[in-house]
């Protein structure tokens, strides 16, 4: 081996060992700089706990030490639990970004039909409806509101035979004669002309549903007294 293969080897180990040198300073700085930090960090830890203590203690707040360390073991125990609420409250945060464009949806909707009512006039309704209710009740006594209840089924009955077509045709036809007639050109009728008058086809039959309706009426009151 020749010298200039010797030298050239001589300088690679050379240079290897100036890497060598370089990363062990390096480290040797590193770790002189964690160590400065430290020393750091222990002299604000120590000035953070005892200006802590000093606050605890102004406050008239006494530590448990024991206390705190079980507290601080327990923390440690359930950190599988803390890290799965905060999972919880992760996703009720993505689940309420996701509902609320719905609920401010359902809310608009909301607002539509609520207006679509009063348009409508439902409140309006509502509003004079409570008023009925109101004139009712202060109207009407108890004693009275009790009267009703003992004879609602009476009076729905009454409205129910009413509500008949054969009957709202009766009605109907009765309230159409009324309104023909003018009231204010009625004619004069002596007692003659009265009984001439009364001779006529259309009176006897009238005359004849007045005794028909008043003799039934009759019949049905007297078969109502003999039940009660």
């Amino acid at each position: 081996m020749d010298n200039s293969n010797i030298q050239e080897q001589i300088n690679d180990i050379n240079r290897k060992l100036d890497i060598v040198l370089e990363e062990i300073v390096a480290q040797r700085e590193t770790r002189q700089s964690i160590e400065d930090l430290t020393a750091d960090l222990t002299i604000i830890s120590k000035d953070v706990f005892a200006s802590t203590v000093t606050e605890l203690d102004n406050a008239g707040v006494e530590v448990d030490g024991e206390a705190v360390k079980l507290l601080f073991l327990k923390l440690l125990r359930n950190v599988d639990t803390i890290t799965d609420i905060f999972e919880m409250i992760e996703s009720g945060k993505d689940l309420l970004a996701d509902i609320t464009p719905i609920i401010q949806q359902v809310g608009l909707d909301g607002i539509h039909v609520m207006n679509d009512i009063e348009k409508k006039g439902y409140f309006g309704f509502m509003r004079q409806s409570i008023k009925i209710i109101d004139n009712i009740v202060t109207h009407f006594s108890s004693e009275d509101l009790q009267q009703l209840a003992d004879n609602i089924v009476t009076i729905l009955e009454t409205v129910k035979s009413l509500t008949q077509p054969e009957m709202l045709k009766t009605i109907n036809s009765t309230l159409m004669v009324y309104r023909s007639i003018e009231l204010e050109n009625i004619k004069e009728y002596s007692i003659l002309k009265a009984l001439r008058a009364m001779n006529s086809k259309e009176m006897r039959k009238g005359i004849g549903f007045m005794i028909t309706f008043l003799q039934n009426i009759s019949k049905e009151t007297t078969i109502k007294s003999e039940l009660n």
